[in-house]
């Protein structure tokens, strides 16, 4: 099992990230990527290729996210961290989440597994599966939306 750690050790920052901006709570995230990190263990032994670990693990992740989500009713947003060191970056994730809570559930796993996961199109179709173009033209959609919204915030920045 040193293998799993070694591969799990790659992984780790990239989980945790998705897990955040896909449940908005960093005690959800590290529970969602906790859960992962336990099935993937018990099943290590059932995966051929080491290759496709990534690509595993992440779809493991996704799951588990979309189980948690089930279990609410409200995304949570983050709660403002007591230690000072952390002001700066929560301020920037906090942003990162509202864009992202303008998207609906499935346009955010689509953004999340690209931007944080690094995936391709072909590799997300084939984890939610849905067709390639769907991905794509959800993506696009997605990023329009985003878009739309900063051009929005800048505006009203600039009219105060």
């Amino acid at each position: 099992m040193e293998q799993f750690m070694e591969l799990y050790g790659t992984v780790y920052r990239d989980l945790y990230r998705l897990a955040l901006y896909y449940l908005g709570n960093p005690q959800d995230a590290e529970d969602a990527v906790g859960e992962a990190a336990l099935k993937a263990w018990e099943n290590f032994p059932a995966l051929r290729r080491t290759e496709a670990f990534r690509a595993w693990i992440f779809k493991i992740l996704v799951n588990q996210c979309k189980s948690q989500l089930r279990g609410r009713k409200k995304p949570k947003t983050q709660e403002l961290s007591e230690e000072p060191a952390y002001e700066e970056a929560f301020g920037e994730t906090q942003k990162a989440l509202e864009l992202l809570e303008g998207l609906t559930q499935e346009e955010r796993q689509i953004v999340a597994l690209a931007v944080f996961g690094g995936y391709k199109g072909e590799e997300i179709a084939r984890m939610l599966h849905l067709n390639h173009n769907t991905i794509r033209s959800k993506y696009r959609r997605a990023l329009k939306k985003l878009e739309q919204k900063l051009l929005n915030e800048e505006v009203r920045h600039e009219a105060k």
